[in-house]
């Protein structure tokens, strides 16, 4: 998940910064998630999904692929 979210934030030309005032998470928080480093509950993934324009579905789908 944490590549899908960096390529759609990218592909909507959105910075960190753009996507944390849409979510209401911070942008180290954002990096963390798109990096790997941090792991996005329940919460944080319906905010990014609404923010990137896709369903919870669409955004996990990715992970249960590449596992």
């Amino acid at each position: 998940m944490s590549e899908k979210v960096k390529k759609l934030r990218q592909q909507q030309a959105l910075s960190l910064s753009d996507l944390a005032k849409l979510t209401k998470l911070s942008r180290v928080t954002i990096n963390r998630i798109e990096n790997g480093k941090q792991k996005p509950m329940p919460r944080t993934i319906r905010r990014l999904a609404k923010a990137l324009g896709i369903s919870v579905q669409e955004l996990m789908s990715e992970e249960a692929e590449s596992h």
